[in-house]
């Protein structure tokens, strides 16, 4: 059946950032569909421990600044996945922030912020988790959350623009060097969602009429419209899907 292969019973799972918003939908989602998690994270996720738990999920819990991190102390964070499971099979790089600035005033202490966890952690972990993977049977799956920005130029955020451009290269770079080796390296792009990154933007009426009037859909995404696609990537079912950057955006960049 192929419902069936949309299943991750057994599978373990890493999500980066899941205390709210995309990340905690990503990792209920994979729960929901079988996969116990670890989660990655500066501050405690304990809404998104208890709604693992209560889906019968087991759930490994890493404490850790994404920002300041070491690539050792990233290499050693999938290792613990390892130690606590006995393996790895998905990694979710959801954690992101963002710094809004005129060009012309953007601070480089939130240029090196801002790539330091939306992309040098991207990179390390990655490389981290396909190492894992090439060692133990059934390959894996590394969904990297890129953005509109990985497309288009944006206004007052050039790090973040920057960040998910190169995540976007990344996911493109690591697929050509692991799809033979039964990894698929792939990306979600969300569009304008409804989470605390785009509270600002939400809160000026002009922008976001502006950006409402942009999507065919007529409404700003939730971290519900994201599951879907998570489930997907992280499963069998997208196993000949390598490198795809995956808008869902109510149509955004088609309008």
């Amino acid at each position: 059946m192929i419902l069936e292969s949309f299943r991750l019973d057994g599978k373990v799972a890493v999500v980066t950032g899941s205390t709210r918003g995309l990340g905690q939908a990503a990792a209920v989602a994979l729960a929901e569909a079988g996969a116990d998690l670890a989660l990655i994270d500066r501050h405690r996720p304990v809404e998104t421990h208890r709604l693992i738990e209560d889906l019968g999920r087991r759930v490994h819990l890493i404490d850790l600044d994404l920002g300041t991190a070491t690539p050792s102390d990233l290499d050693a964070a999938i290792g613990s996945v390892v130690d606590t499971f006995g393996r790895v099979d998905i990694l979710v790089n959801n954690a992101g922030i963002i710094r809004r600035a005129p060009l012309l005033e953007h601070s480089a202490a939130d240029w090196d912020d801002v790539l330091a966890i939306n992309l040098d952690a991207v990179f390390h972990l990655s490389q981290a988790a396909a190492r894992r993977f090439v060692e133990q049977d059934g390959g894996g799956k590394i969904i990297n959350v890129a953005s509109m920005l990985s497309f288009q130029g944006g206004v007052r955020v050039p790090g973040y623009t920057a960040a998910k451009h190169a995540v976007a290269g990344l996911t493109k770079s690591f697929a050509n060097e692991l799809a033979a080796r039964g990894v698929n390296v792939n990306a979600i792009a969300p569009g304008y969602m409804a989470t605390d990154n785009t509270a600002q933007l939400r809160a000026d009426a002009a922008r976001q009429q502006s950006i409402l009037e942009r999507i065919p859909a007529a409404r700003w995404g939730t971290p519900a419209d994201l599951q879907g696609a998570f489930v997907f990537l992280a499963s069998p079912a997208s196993d000949y899907v390598n490198g795809a950057i995956v808008p869902v955006d109510g149509g955004w960049l088609v309008r």
